[in-house]
């Protein structure tokens, strides 16, 4: 899990996305439950997580100065 999680190329992506590349290649008992496990006690994927991010603002008109 460590290897696979630490990749370069996976990015901290979450549990779900992390347990389909896995299981392309891996399978053990209870393997989703322990990428879960292990994705939950990782701080640089839950400060990634959605909903720990601030929401965007609505989009505000710009000024548009007239052209002479």
């Amino acid at each position: 899990l460590n290897e696979a999680h630490k990749n370069k190329l996976r990015i901290h992506r979450g549990a779900t996305k992390m347990y389909q590349d896995l299981k392309k290649m891996f399978w053990w008992l209870k393997m989703k439950k322990e990428v879960a496990q292990y994705v939950a006690t990782c701080l640089i994927c839950q400060k990634a997580k959605i909903e720990h991010q601030k929401p965007t603002r609505m989009l505000q008109p710009l000024d548009i100065p007239k052209w002479k």
